[in-house]
């Protein structure tokens, strides 16, 4: 048996440039090349102040990062370690060497993210479109809404009551003064009354343990006014309080109604779905090509808006995007009121007109039958793209996440261009498998 002698041993596989180590027609590698990394260096940099500080991370790192961590369906804590790891995912970023240590604390997209704000991430998600010169330039476009879901749990006025006696308690303890009484025990007690409220014979008992729980909890807002001082009152903790009240005293029938105290702009959408029939988050206005399937539009909306409100803005924002406005629009039944928005044509599926040509009426069919491949791509934006579940704090998060989403759609519309052009023999293999 053959051994190899510890002179042949090989140190450092990485020790030279990392890119003559790598495969130069890695899709990934192909997308780096093409990326104005020098055009976001030069605006984003606008953000940074000399002299100022710790030294910052280089640019292309922090939009590197956010880039695969949307492309790979990967959180801020996820994406740092599987940079360490790969080193495609490295020479993507820009670096030259191999890396033994992460790229940064996974804090520091937060950071970044909050530096750059919306405007840098428009910016990215117009390289993305970009990136796919004349098939974005399409006259047609399809456009549909979807709920962009908040990382929130189901809410009940039972549930908010209960996190606000215990959010109190916590403040109390933290400023470091003796409670009359924290009703610990008498919560855990009204809590296990209330789990059975859809029970016939249990609701009269649910609804007098929620009574209760709104007592106790304004009954601690009152003792934390009397005790606090003033300064701590009214600069830290007067908005919470006033949003506690808010809360407690919301009715089931109320409008704009407050369903989360960490997110407390998300609103209730009802899309007619059997399975969900309501959904909290935002909703989310997506425009893509109707041929290529290029997206080309996305507007978070902050209000719950009916479906033919919402065609203004994601028009503006299509027109913004890729510097053209799109001649018509196909949607579906739910933007009914709307013939012509901006200039655009609204075109509906319904009867057709008399006065029309047979070609105009299979035209319009084949519109309206292929305005459905708009839905699975936010089937993929949700399973594919981190926007199943948003985990960004506030509406400016829901933007941010919108815009990643649809900025990695079309970053992985072109890898898979780049994969079938240099390795054929895989579509090859997938054809006579299916034979």
């Amino acid at each position: 048996m053959l051994t190899q002698s510890s002179s042949s041993h090989q140190t450092n596989l990485f020790g030279t440039d990392l890119l003559l180590q790598l495969d130069p027609n890695d899709p990934l590698l192909k997308l780096s090349a093409v990326i104005p990394w020098v055009h976001f260096e030069t605006t984003f940099s606008f953000y940074y102040k000399e002299a100022i500080g710790a030294p910052s991370k280089p640019i292309r790192l922090m939009v590197g990062l956010l880039l695969l961590k949307q492309l790979e369906n990967l959180s801020d804590e996820k994406v740092v370690v599987q940079w360490k790891r790969n080193p495609y995912y490295q020479a993507f970023c820009g670096m030259r060497e191999y890396q033994r240590e992460l790229p940064c604390h996974s804090t520091e997209l937060v950071h970044f993210r909050k530096r750059i704000g919306k405007a840098g991430f428009e910016q990215i998600f117009q390289m993305s479109v970009s990136l796919h010169g004349d098939s974005a330039q399409e006259d047609v476009i399809n456009i549909d809404t979807t709920v962009h879901e908040k990382n929130i749990t189901y809410p009940t006025d039972s549930k908010l009551a209960i996190k606000i006696i215990n959010r109190l308690n916590k403040l109390a303890k933290a400023h470091g003064f003796q409670q009359r009484r924290t009703y610990v025990k008498e919560v855990k007690s009204l809590r296990l009354s209330i789990r059975h409220f859809r029970h016939v014979k249990k609701r009269v008992k649910a609804r007098k343990a929620l009574k209760r729980l709104r007592t106790i909890a304004r009954s601690l807002i009152r003792e934390l006014r009397r005790e606090l001082p003033q300064h701590y009152l009214f600069d830290c903790y007067q908005q919470d309080f006033l949003l506690y009240e808010r809360v407690l005293s919301q009715q089931p029938k109320d409008k704009n109604k407050i369903y989360s105290l960490h997110e407390p702009k998300a609103y209730c959408i009802a899309k007619g779905k059997d399975h969900k029939a309501y959904e909290y988050g935002s909703k989310a206005s997506i425009a893509s090509t109707a041929t290529s399937n290029i997206i080309v539009g996305v507007v978070s909306h902050e209000q719950n808006l009916h479906d033919s409100h919402t065609l203004p803005e994601i028009l503006t924002h299509v027109e913004a995007s890729r510097g053209k406005a799109a001649k018509q629009g196909v949607c579906d039944r739910g933007y009914r009121g709307k013939s012509c928005v901006n200039g655009t044509q609204i075109i509906l599926p319904k009867k057709a007109l008399k006065k029309d040509t047979r070609y105009q009426k299979d035209k319009k069919r084949k519109q309206c039958k292929r305005r459905a491949a708009i839905e699975p791509i936010i089937g993929h934006l949700k399973s594919d793209f981190r926007m199943a579940r948003n985990y960004l704090k506030g509406a400016i998060g829901d933007h941010i996440n919108l815009l990643m989403a649809a900025a990695a759609w079309n970053l992985n519309k072109w890898l898979m261009a780049i994969f079938w052009f240099f390795f054929p023999w895989g579509k090859m293999a997938m054809t006579d498998a299916k034979q």
